[in-house]
């Protein structure tokens, strides 16, 4: 099919009945549950109750009209948890394809083998939504970082599943099993085989924000937090570059998604010069620049950011895509074209078709 505006990143909110239906029968009884308080459903998750936010399932609707709290989990965007009706929100907005994010990221139990459970009965239902219109519904995959191998073998599976890529925490020290919080980030060769494994695979890592503030507190100021999480994705990025990873590994592609790209017009010339600087006294030699990586393998995905567009040149243009983040609250739909139209006046039909679609489409292979 002709591809046009392609999203590479939008989400999915799948309905709780999902975790009843896919979870293993084994893991069942433990897994997310809804019950009616009042007037409200919530989740019930390991003693613990919470409401569904309306905010990850909100658009289209004018910003005055924004609520924390949806009544029913089908409240909001059928396209959530709808592939038809998915499909029927594409076109609407005049998108032929969508990236989907979403899963299991808020169920941070301390019970690993219950989490991986959720995880794989996530990245089954998502297969069969995206089973619905496979080239134009592109499934990431969770996948359980604080066990390599497990991670490894979950990452083949999801692939023979028809899912495209898998999603990585950004600060991966949060989610790892080890004492030190430093022993096993980014720089640390302990990620080698899930690299080695997604390079053979043709699989994308993506890490979708995940940075928080480090003042306490602020992490949960709203404003500051989302202000401030787009540029702090530049730490794992230049930690994977310094460290040798992306040299190591060159046909592994990272994905910073939602993240924004403005920063990395400063990041990528940045990261030269520092290297030039202390390379030597450091004793450092990754081969090439920075930069060289950085445009190699690295990608950032955008919703509004004229500055990135701007200054497309100096990142990359074959490592920015453009996204509507449907059904968040920042998304441009049902608008998406005239978003797009306005974010790219002036700039050269060619290298908006780069921006919109085609870098999208050779990084998922469409």
């Amino acid at each position: 099919m002709e591809y046009k505006a392609i999203s590479a990143d939008s989400h999915v909110n799948p309905l709780p009945s999902m975790w009843q239906e896919y979870t293993a029968p084994e893991f069942r009884e433990k897994a997310p549950r809804t019950e009616r308080r009042g007037e409200y459903e919530v989740m019930i998750f390991e003693g613990e109750e919470t409401k569904h936010s309306l905010i990850s399932t909100i658009a289209g609707r004018k910003y005055e009209d924004y609520e924390s709290d949806s009544k029913s989990f089908e409240d909001g965007q059928r396209g959530g948890f709808d592939p038809k009706a998915r499909i029927s929100a594409q076109d609407v907005d005049n998108v032929t394809a969508e990236v989907l994010f979403g899963g299991v990221l808020t169920f941070k139990t301390a019970d690993r083998p219950l989490r991986f459970a959720l995880m794989q009965a996530y990245n089954d239902w998502l297969a069969d939504f995206c089973s619905e219109a496979p080239d134009r519904l592109i499934g990431v995959a969770e996948i359980p970082t604080w066990d390599v191998e497990l991670a490894t073998s979950e990452s083949k599976r999801a692939r023979d599943k028809g899912l495209k890529g898998v999603l990585i925490p950004a600060i991966p020290n949060i989610e790892g099993p080890w004492s030190s919080p430093a022993d096993m980030n980014y720089t640390n060769a302990w990620w080698d085989p899930l690299w080695d494994a997604l390079e053979d695979m043709d699989m994308p890592a993506h890490m979708h924000l995940g940075a928080k503030p480090l003042t306490p507190g602020l992490d949960q100021n709203l404003f500051t937090s989302i202000v401030c999480n787009k540029a702090m994705m530049a730490e794992p990025i230049t930690s994977l570059i310094f460290s040798g990873a992306l040299r190591r590994h060159p046909k592994l592609k990272i994905v910073s998604v939602e993240s924004g790209v403005g920063w990395m017009a400063f990041i990528v010339p940045w990261m030269d010069n520092v290297y030039e600087r202390h390379r030597h006294w450091q004793k450092l030699d990754i081969g090439e620049s920075p930069s060289y990586y950085f445009q190699r393998q690295v990608y950032g995905t955008f919703i509004e950011d004229p500055v990135g567009v701007r200054e497309r040149h100096t990142i990359g243009l074959g490592n920015i895509m453009w996204s509507n983040d449907f059904p968040h609250s920042d998304s441009t739909w049902p608008h998406s074209m005239k978003a797009i139209e306005e974010h790219f006046a002036g700039v050269p039909e060619a290298e908006t078709e780069m921006l919109v679609s085609s870098n999208a489409r050779g990084l998922y292979d469409l």
